[in-house]
């Protein structure tokens, strides 16, 4: 039995052992298997390179962006939340000033080490052309149980493949006892009918 040991790189090439190419005779079969890896490895590069949907921005198109960062953020994937920006993102975070994937990754690592039991609601303040401003609020706990909602503004710039190439963030901090927790959800994506920031009153 042959196995196909071929796999992609960043630049849509496919790279196959010797072994492989024996397997499959090589000819007119192993030019057609190529051919099909190589298409599929471009459609990833290509879906990975278009985040939509696209700017200019619509109050829905909008809308649907900010709720697409939310649930990002709500897995607490650092690698996952990284692939919406572009390789080269500037950020800055309070007072953190850094640029690029890497340096995302690492950053939202180190936050959610330190944000615990993490649950965040963002909406749309304003938006025009490739931009969006969003307001958000996301409640968390540290590692002596002490609780926290922290508030916030961002503005975001887009690419025209929709990856976000600039953020703006300013947040600030208010403890809270447990009892005036807002969100309750069980982590990951808030529910569908879970309230918004407006009709929770934040």
């Amino acid at each position: 039995m042959c196995v196909f040991a071929g796999g992609d790189n960043a630049a849509g090439q496919v790279l196959v052992s010797r072994r492989s190419l024996a397997c499959y005779g090589g000819g007119k079969r192993w030019h057609n298997a190529a051919a099909v890896l190589s298409r599929r490895a471009t459609m990833k590069e290509r879906l990975a390179m278009n985040r939509p949907p696209l700017p200019p921005f619509t109050a829905d198109t909008s809308a649907q962006k900010a709720r697409m960062a939310e649930d990002a953020w709500n897995t607490r994937d650092p690698a996952r939340v990284a692939l919406a920006y572009t390789v080269d993102s500037q950020w800055r975070n309070r007072v953190e000033f850094f640029q690029g994937r890497d340096a995302i990754e690492a950053f939202l690592t180190r936050k959610w080490n330190k944000e615990l039991d993490y649950r965040l609601i963002k909406e749309v303040w304003a938006f025009h052309d490739n931009r969006i401003a969003v307001r958000f609020a996301y409640e968390w706990h540290d590692d002596s149980g002490n609780w926290f909602r922290s508030y916030g503004n961002e503005n975001w710039e887009f690419d025209d493949q929709g990856l976000m190439r600039r953020r703006l963030a300013s947040i600030n901090d208010l403890p809270i006892k447990p009892s005036e927790r807002k969100y309750h959800w069980p982590l990951g994506r808030r529910p569908d009918d879970h309230p918004g920031l407006s009709e929770l009153g934040l």
